[in-house]
């Protein structure tokens, strides 16, 4: 059982550090820190690809968070 939950837990690592990696880099500075930079071009972020890499990220953290919870309580 543990075999199956390192394999699991590598390919998480694995696909979060591709979508982090195919990320760009945003450049909103100062201004996204203080909420300013929703402007008319970001209305339509939730179907660009970038929306989707981060939606990506999020659900392979999640997966890795809790697989690493099951892998901590598998060796006990």
């Amino acid at each position: 059982m543990t075999i199956v939950v390192s394999i699991l837990l590598i390919l998480a690592a694995l696909f979060m550090i591709v979508t982090v990696l195919l990320q760009s880099s945003e450049e909103g500075g100062i201004s996204a820190i203080s909420g300013q930079a929703n402007n008319y071009f970001s209305k339509g972020k939730s179907k660009t690809l970038e929306a989707k890499l981060a939606l990506g990220t999020k659900i392979a953290a999640g997966v890795f968070v809790v697989l690493s919870l099951v892998m901590l309580l598998l060796t006990k």
